[in-house]
Order: structure tokens, then C-alpha cells, then sequence
């Protein structure tokens, strides 16, 4: 029996009613074009597991975060980063002059929008689970929903501070207006993951930033090293 995993994300939730979100929350319209993307794909998957059997796994990311503890993998987004961690990391480092934080006026503990962040080596575990899941036709339907999160909501605010924290720098941002497309809260009820892929996220928000940060200096190494090469060369 042939089957397929998604990549999938929360923003197929849209603004929720309520900010903790289980697999049966109903989907509202999309915050952003991006938004649109994944639930257009998790209703073309549907229908095609429909027609065709398929047995499909839809794995809805929260907030993926960090790098791999060897550092040999991380993210590196073209161009100004649009998400938060590759946009603290870089300022940090030097590559931007100055963050900013897109409003502090939201009906949050402190302002500023509330996030699941989840670290990479976490979401890639859940692929392996995932795939297991299906070679051992454990699906329930054709089509099975899962949330990859912590479980738990984190403010920009305090992601800023973890990385701080956990960095030793003190990160230049301002407070800026509100972006469009961002949403007030969302955080994921894991408890799905839990019990039936036997799926347990296993790294804190300190990893996460710690992470994130040892591969910017090790891109910053390495841009070094390349740099100094060419010169000897030349």
C-alpha cells in the first residue's frame, strides 16, 4: 500500500477561537498567502487518498526552530529573514543592524504575539515516527492529522530573552506596529502525537536558541575561512 507524509502548519488554523489548537479545531481563513498554501494542499491530499487510496499522514509544524547540535545543518533564509530565531541570530551576529518586534499592544502577557516553538531535530524525529506509523498500518483513517508542537506558548518577547540568555548578548530591536498576516496566539495540543506515534518533544527553548546561535557562528567561521582562503589565493 503506497502512502505519503505532508508537511503541513499551523497556519492552516487561521486565528483560532481558542489559542491551544487539537486536530479537531476547525480550520479558519488563512492569516497569509503561505496559510492558504497548506490547507490547499492538506484538501488536495484528502481528496487524493480518497480516489486513490493512498494512505496519508498530514504533519502540521508549529514553529520549527534551531539547528542540529553538530551545526553542520541549520536554516539559512534568502534575504531578510521573516521568521523570528533566523532574524534574532542574524542581528546578533552582526548581518542586520537592528530587529524589530512587531507590536507589543496584543492581548498577550506581554504584548507581543504568543508562538510554539519547536526545535528541528524534534519535527525530523516525527517524520521517522510518522513513517513507521504507516509501514505498520497503524492508521485509523486514510487520511491522519497530527500537531507538532511543544504544547507550550511562547512570547516574542520572551524568545528574545531565552536567546539572551542563553547567548550571552544583548540583542539590539525596537518595537515596531503590528505586521499584517501575524495572529495573536496559537500553541498546540500535542497530547495526539503523544499516544499514538509514541512522539515525545524532547529539546527546551534554551536548546532551541542555544542551537540556532552555535550555527550562526559557525556560518560566520566559515565565511571567515572562505574569505581568508580567497585572499591567499588571489
Amino acid at each position: 500500500m503506497p502512502w505519503f507524509v505532508f508537511s503541513s502548519s499551523c497556519t492552516v488554523y487561521g486565528q483560532p477561537d481558542n489559542s491551544m489548537v487539537t486536530e479537531e479545531t476547525p480550520p479558519k481563513p488563512a492569516a497569509s498567502p503561505y496559510g492558504y498554501t497548506k490547507q490547499m494542499g492538506e484538501q488536495i491530499l484528502g481528496e487524493f487518498q480518497k480516489a486513490n487510496g493512498v494512505q496519508t499522514i498530514l504533519l502540521r509544524y508549529f514553529n520549527p526552530v534551531g539547528a542540529h547540535p553538530s551545526t553542520l545543518i541549520g536554516e539559512l533564509p534568502v534575504g531578510k529573514p521573516q521568521n523570528l530565531v533566523p532574524a534574532i541570530t542574524q542581528t546578533a551576529i552582526g548581518k542586520l543592524p537592528k530587529m524589530q518586534v512587531y507590536g507589543n499592544d496584543y492581548p498577550t502577557r506581554d504584548g507581543s504575539n504568543v508562538r510554539d516553538y519547536i526545535h528541528v531535530c524534534d519535527i525530523a524525529h516525527a517524520h521517522t515516527l510518522a513513517i513507521q506509523y504507516l509501514q505498520q498500518n497503524r492508521n485509523e483513517s486514510g487520511c491522519e492529522v497530527f500537531n507538532l508542537g511543544t504544547g507550550n506558548g511562547v512570547t516574542v518577547l520572551e524568545a528574545i530573552k531565552a536567546f539572551e540568555r542563553v547567548s550571552g548578548q544583548k540583542l539590539n530591536y525596537e518595537i515596531g506596529p503590528r505586521r499584517p498576516g501575524d495572529i495573536v496566539a496559537i500553541y498546540a495540543n500535542n497530547d495526539k502525537a503523544k499516544s499514538k506515534l509514541g512522539w515525545n518533544p524532547a529539546k527546551s527553548l534554551d536548546e532551541m536558541m542555544d542551537t540556532a546561535w552555535r550555527w550562526e557562528l559557525k556560518l560566520k567561521q566559515d565565511e571567515q575561512f572562505f574569505s581568508s582562503t580567497k585572499s591567499e589565493l588571489n
